[in-house]
């Protein structure tokens, strides 16, 4: 079975991304911030079934890291953008560095797998550090806007996910590089077996 029960949650995670951002432009922020925590759920239940019934497959593999990608994506523009009605917004320039982040790993990905055909690309430590850091970003910015006192962590929040966002990327292309150089070392070795 192609949609097992872990992936129809993930395809519900997806469902969820425009009415996220369709509550926030229209100033829901607390219905928004429901639906956001409700896709968080889906996020951890979904592994936990993926494991639990055996249910792990490809179509997953894939799904589910696309979820959270579209997800957080879609919150750090909306929440960026000056006509979202909320009081706090996500700083242009942390969006723009999360995003670029993403393309470029994107655009490494693809260029790894045209060199070498390798396919596995397992997050690093920094890069869940990552995601974690620009999900309770994204709750945080939300949570300002109708708890007080939420707005004094804000900033400190925001700089240390710049942190790990930036951190994050360049140890991705260090093993990048690693991984392009072990690729070339044992190609020449077995051209020199052949010779």
């Amino acid at each position: 079975m192609i949609l097992t029960y872990a992936n129809q949650l993930t395809i519900l995670r997806m469902i969820f991304i425009p009415c996220f951002v369709l509550l926030i432009i229209y100033g829901h922020i607390r219905s928004a911030m429901l639906v956001f925590i409700l896709a968080g759920v889906t996020d951890g239940l979904d592994g936990l079934l993926a494991r639990k019934l055996g249910q792990k497959t490809v179509l997953g593999s894939f799904l589910d890291p696309m979820a959270d990608k579209l997800l957080l994506t879609a919150a750090f523009v909306t929440l960026t953008m000056p006509s979202a009605p909320v009081i706090y917004h996500i700083p242009t320039w942390l969006t723009v560095t999360s995003i670029s982040r993403d393309l470029l790993i994107a655009l490494a990905s693809l260029i790894i797998h045209l060199l070498t055909r390798h396919t596995a690309f397992p997050p690093s430590f920094l890069g869940k550090c990552t995601t974690a850091a620009q999900l309770t970003t994204v709750a945080v910015v939300m949570l300002a806007n109708f708890t007080a006192g939420v707005a004094a962590i804000l900033n400190p929040l925001i700089y240390f996910t710049l942190l790990v966002t930036v951190a994050s990327g360049l140890h991705y292309f260090y093993r990048s590089a690693v991984l392009i150089d072990s690729y070339q070392k044992a190609e020449a070795a077995s051209g020199k077996k052949r010779n």
